[in-house]
């Protein structure tokens, strides 16, 4: 199965909202297990007023959220989640290899390798122009 949903459909499934939806559009890859989501970087996201007003980089605490988002469009999709919040419950193995600068576009795989009840383990990449940015083991709970 492949369904491509744009920042609509994604917000039909996930709770958040602008300033802090940080996905523009999510291939599902197969329902409940694996996603690509798709986050274009540009000069005027609100973070870079901050960080760094002279050196934009995107913080990495936010690639990190952007993974977890797609990870959540993945588990959410599924009827027996739908209208749930997810939660990101613990982080593991979390590396950062490269800036994500404006201009950029992100490029977020998603596999979620354990379901147990409400509990979850996943884990994600974070891509631009085909070098890996950033890898991550993500713990969820759906409530």
């Amino acid at each position: 199965m492949k369904n491509v949903l744009n920042v609509t459909e994604i917000k039909n499934i996930i709770p958040h909202r602008y300033p802090f939806l940080l996905i523009d559009k999510v291939e599902i890859i197969e329902e409940g297990v694996k996603g690509i989501g798709y986050k274009n970087i540009t000069i005027n996201e609100y973070f870079f007023q901050g960080h760094f007003p002279e050196y934009p980089v995107m913080p990495g605490v936010l690639i990190i959220e952007a993974m977890a988002q797609t990870g959540a469009v993945v588990i959410l999709s599924q009827e027996n989640f739908k209208g749930k919040t997810p939660f990101l419950a613990g982080l593991n193995k979390v590396k950062f290899r490269k800036k994500v600068v404006p201009g950029d576009t992100l490029l977020m795989t998603v596999e979620i390798s354990k379901l147990r009840g409400s509990i979850g383990v996943g884990k994600g990449k974070a891509e631009v122009d085909g070098q890996i940015v950033c890898e991550a083991e993500f713990l969820f709970a759906i409530g």
